[in-house]
């Protein structure tokens, strides 16, 4: 006998009340679906754009109510001739331009090194940025030093704007004796506490309330610092992303609050966390806060609207929620296959284009850049890159000396280390001893 077949009903004939079928006027479940799946030809037409300079900038001061524009529409300055137009435009200095470019270039090249070294089995996991480093770059250039970031693991293009060493990035990738987390946290999860970097966090959305607290306790000591976080759009369906903007909306709290939206939680295609019903922007007037949605892959767009939201959270207007409209270029991690949930080449047919390609090409029509600029930029940083993880891998790595000091385990937890805590300190030194006296240092290690 053939086995027998169970097939799913469609999303608009989910059973009712125990009855198959539905009624055009009963009510059904909606499962959103992704447009295209493994082997269809990329679609995006799901994506809601606005011409370049086409959306109104309002004043920073303007209420939420009023700017219903600016959070269903899409901001953009750059336009198809690579031009920067409408009212958005920041108006850079070429040379400031071109510090974006170096910084963003640094981080493509930095996480395909990383890349490679995960899949030589140098370092155990890793996290691209590949198509979202602009979000990172323009939104960490447009803010002030003293302002707090509390990123989430994509975001590794802000400690290349504040000047974190390559080398200890890759430390902590490595987990070695120089690893800025101690060897207590996954690769990707930085922290930097003179950077005024937060440290990033595996579980989703933790950082929202966490950078609302921060702004809050700012105001209270009546400082100029404000507070920028950012989450992905599946992040948004987490309890914290409401509980971190209610506290934001009451108490008006200087804070950015940001919205990756680049498509893709993991395998799970945004409409389940919402998008398809209405910008995740929109949100924002909801709470009765700025909501701005933005181009996410056009860096003088993502600039421009930070610098806004900066001036608005530190002249008192409050928080503003921002919906970066971006594409996960590739894999979620290196333990996730894109492959297997949506179109090979998708990222080639992305309408909203490359961030790097496309503020290159701006600096290119502006005459403030060549093709042999460009070239001779990436031959620097890529050697910058490896001499860098020359001198990472000589404080040990994954597979070799030397190591941390287990002791390690033992600090950082307690103000006043507790009896329980020295007794087990000393066994542990009393077995390393006894091992090494036997000759077993080396299993031990």
């Amino acid at each position: 006998m053939a086995p027998r077949v169970l097939r799913a009903p469609p999303p608009t004939a989910i059973r009712q009340h125990g009855r198959a079928g539905y009624h055009p006027h009963m009510p059904r479940l909606h499962v959103p679906q992704p447009p295209t799946r493994p082997g269809d030809k990329p679609d995006f037409s799901y994506v809601e754009l606005s011409p370049a300079g086409a959306i109104n900038k309002p004043d920073v001061n303007a209420r939420a109510r009023d700017m219903e524009e600016v959070s269903v529409g899409l901001v953009r300055v750059l336009d198809d001739k690579h031009e920067a137009v409408g009212p958005w435009n920041p108006r850079l200095e070429p040379e400031d331009l071109q510090v974006g470019l170096r910084h963003m270039l640094l981080t493509r090249i930095f996480d395909d090194r990383m890349q490679r070294t995960q899949r030589q089995g140098k370092i155990s996991f890793y996290m691209r940025s590949y198509g979202e480093e602009a979000v990172a770059v323009a939104q960490a250039m447009a803010l002030q030093p003293g302002d707090m970031l509390f990123p989430s693991y994509r975001q590794q293009g802000i400690y290349m704007v504040r000047g974190k060493p390559l080398v200890d990035l890759m430390c902590q990738l490595l987990s070695n004796t120089r690893d800025m987390c101690k060897g207590r946290q996954l690769p990707v999860m930085y922290h930097w506490n003179a950077g005024r970097i937060f440290s990033i966090s595996g579980n989703l959305t933790t950082q929202f309330p966490q950078a609302v607290g921060w702004a809050m306790a700012a105001a209270i000591r009546n400082e100029d610092h404000i507070a920028c976080t950012w989450i992905g759009e599946g992040s948004s369906a987490e309890a914290d992303f409401h509980h971190g903007i209610i506290f934001a909306a009451v108490h008006q709290a200087p804070v950015i609050m940001n919205i990756v939206n680049n498509q893709w939680a993991i395998s799970t295609f945004q409409g389940t966390a919402g998008g398809e019903q209405r910008s995740f922007a929109a949100r924002g007037p909801g709470y009765g806060i700025a909501g701005i949605r933005v181009d996410g892959n056009d860096f003088l767009a993502v600039y421009s609207v930070t610098q806004w939201a900066a001036q608005r959270a530190r002249t008192g207007g409050g928080p503003t929620l921002i919906e970066l409209v971006t594409y996960r270029a590739s894999a979620h991690s290196t333990s996730d296959d894109p492959t297997r949930y949506r179109p090979k080449d998708d990222y080639e047919h992305w309408p909203l284009g490359d961030p790097v390609d496309r503020l290159k090409n701006h600096l290119i029509a502006r005459g403030e850049w060549s093709e042999k600029q460009h070239k001779d930029l990436h031959a620097e940083l890529d050697a910058q890159v490896v001499t860098a993880w020359k001198e990472a891998v000589q404080f040990g790595a994954l597979n070799e000396g030397p190591r941390l000091d287990r002791h390690l385990m033992f600090e950082d937890v307690y103000k006043d280390f507790p009896e329980n805590l020295r007794r087990q300190s000393e066994q542990l030194a009393e077995e390393i001893k006894l091992n090494a006296e036997l000759g077993l240092a080396a299993k031990v290690d």
